[in-house]
């Protein structure tokens, strides 16, 4: 058998929580900032957090209950989430842009007590409502978040006592890919030894600055980037939203040194380049996750930039991070997602054997950074561990240097007439198309092979179906490369800009 030991992560202390990771900034040190908005130091934050944790217990907020937080990327959205676990409660973000039934399905099987809101109008205030949700309005002021419940201010304050490593810190759902969302809870110590996995990956110091583009809802944004910047010492800056057209500006004026994105952003960044007179070589890297990143878009970003570009791995139920390639100079390979990054990898078979080096299987996982189980759910934990191994539904390879290689979700594995095909590898070459600016394949059901291979495409340059098929012919199995081609204006996209396979399979070949 082969299971590839984690390295590349610092280990953190036993009994660590969210709040401790403020005492590793020095006091004077800007801890975030918002380009054009409030900022605060670490002391500052603290002093903040510390604070409305104890109004937060005062409005009633107990620990152990959930609290939903439907605020944007800004600094009170960051205080308001260490605010909540430092109260011992459990944050549960949430995309501002749901709509009412969303916000009331995702808080009612979160069993929210208290949601977090915006001054502005939200459709989540009548989800609160229509669930008996207490409805807690927070605003920025100079002295950190204010509170307040129809329209009244709240003032009292209780003093939080220290909350336990292994406590519930955070409710998420899975993105639902393959199924109905599931309900993921993570510890405290869950999250601590993602965030020092992280930092030491990226020999992350205080001395970094991190520019945010992911959305804070997401574990991507949330853990990947904000709580590991905290973790080093480090300085956040948060813009509102992500925009092209400034990222270039707000990188220089905050001397970014890194951003981490999905492959979509890399993408639009290295298409605006020369429009945008992007610098060469001024961030220490650029990461990529939560997607495949192809060769051919890597190279891009790479060239584009000058800057070495490290793909990672991640997913909500291991806290964010399983594996990255490294920094120079360690080997950034292709298509590759790299060595566990202090998490323990492997590949299973059906049977809940694990398979040696090279082969095929369902890559499992296994450190303290992955969740216990899922929420109310014993049939999806049922299946999902095996022998004290996490089953992630990816299928890869372990590769020599402990290397992962994904082929793709085991449910998204193309099956043509009993051949199976990585719809990661089509991927792969349709975008080495020199007219093919994004594209994606994926499985429809099929008469005579069960299923066919198609791909949707968006092009910068002239090119037919029959083109882009050829092409594909010249560099795949006459089997793998895609039937019909779909070409389009745009891919169907989530919240955090990925490219669900499901999704873009409905968008363009629906069932009859």
């Amino acid at each position: 058998m082969a299971a590839s030991k984690g390295s590349g992560g610092a280990q953190t202390s036993v009994g660590m929580t969210l709040p401790g990771l403020l005492e590793r900034g020095a006091s004077g040190h800007p801890a975030v900032v918002v380009p054009g908005g409030p900022s605060a130091t670490y002391r500052q934050l603290a002093e903040h957090v510390e604070s409305l944790a104890g109004r937060l217990l005062a409005a009633g907020v107990e620990p152990g209950s959930t609290v939903s937080i439907v605020l944007g990327n800004d600094l009170s959205f960051v205080e308001c989430f260490l605010a909540v676990t430092r109260a011992g409660a459990v944050a549960a973000p949430l995309n501002p842009a749901y709509t009412t039934d969303e916000f009331r399905s995702f808080m009612e099987d979160a069993g929210a007590k208290a949601v977090l809101l915006p001054p502005s109008e939200s459709p989540a205030a009548n989800a609160a409502e229509a669930l008996g949700v207490d409805a807690l309005v927070a605003s920025w002021s100079e002295s950190g978040v204010e509170l307040r419940r129809d329209g009244k201010r709240l003032a009292d304050a209780t003093a939080p006592a220290p909350p336990r490593s292994e406590a519930t810190a955070l409710f998420l759902h899975t993105s639902g890919t393959t199924s109905r969302p599931k309900g993921v809870p993570l510890s405290h110590a869950n999250l601590v030894a993602s965030t020092a996995n992280t930092a030491g990956t990226y020999d992350l110091t205080p001395d970094d600055v991190a520019l945010t583009v992911m959305p804070l809802f997401h574990v991507h944004g949330l853990i990947g980037v904000l709580l590991s910047t905290l973790a080093s010492g480090g300085t956040v800056v948060l813009p509102p939203r992500f925009s092209a057209g400034a990222f270039w500006d707000v990188a220089r004026s905050h001397g970014a040194t890194w951003y981490s994105a999905v492959p979509t952003i890399h993408q639009v960044l290295a298409m605006r380049a020369e429009q945008d007179r992007a610098p060469s070589g001024i961030l220490r890297f650029i990461r990529s996750c939560s997607s495949a990143l192809t060769p051919a878009l890597l190279e891009q970003v790479e060239t584009a930039f000058d800057t070495p570009v490290l793909e990672a791995y991640g997913m909500t139920e291991a806290s964010h991070q399983i594996a990255s390639n490294p920094l120079p100079p360690g080997e950034r390979r292709p298509g590759a997602v790299g060595p566990g990054t202090g998490v323990d990898t492997a590949v299973m078979d059906e049977a809940g054997t694990l398979l040696p080096q090279g082969a095929t299987g369902e890559v499992v996982i296994r450190g303290p950074n992955v969740m216990s189980g899922y929420q109310d759910n014993p049939e999806a934990n049922a299946a999902s561990f095996a022998n004290g191994w996490f089953r992630t539904g990816d299928q890869g390879v372990i590769e020599a240097g402990g290397y992962v290689r994904l082929t793709g979700r085991l449910k998204e594995i193309i099956n043509r007439g009993g051949e199976k095909i990585s719809p990661l590898e089509v991927d792969a070459v349709l975008a080495r198309h020199p007219a093919v600016a994004e594209a994606i394949s994926f499985g429809v059901p099929d008469a005579k092979y069960g299923e066919e291979v198609h791909a949707a495409v968006v092009l910068k340059g002239p090119a037919s179906e029959q083109d882009i098929q050829r092409f594909c012919l010249e560099h795949l199995a006459e089997f793998k490369a895609p039937k019909v081609i779909h070409i389009a204006e745009s891919l169907p996209r989530t919240a955090t800009g990925k490219v669900q396979r499901r999704q873009v399979a409905a968008a363009f070949a629906p069932p009859p």
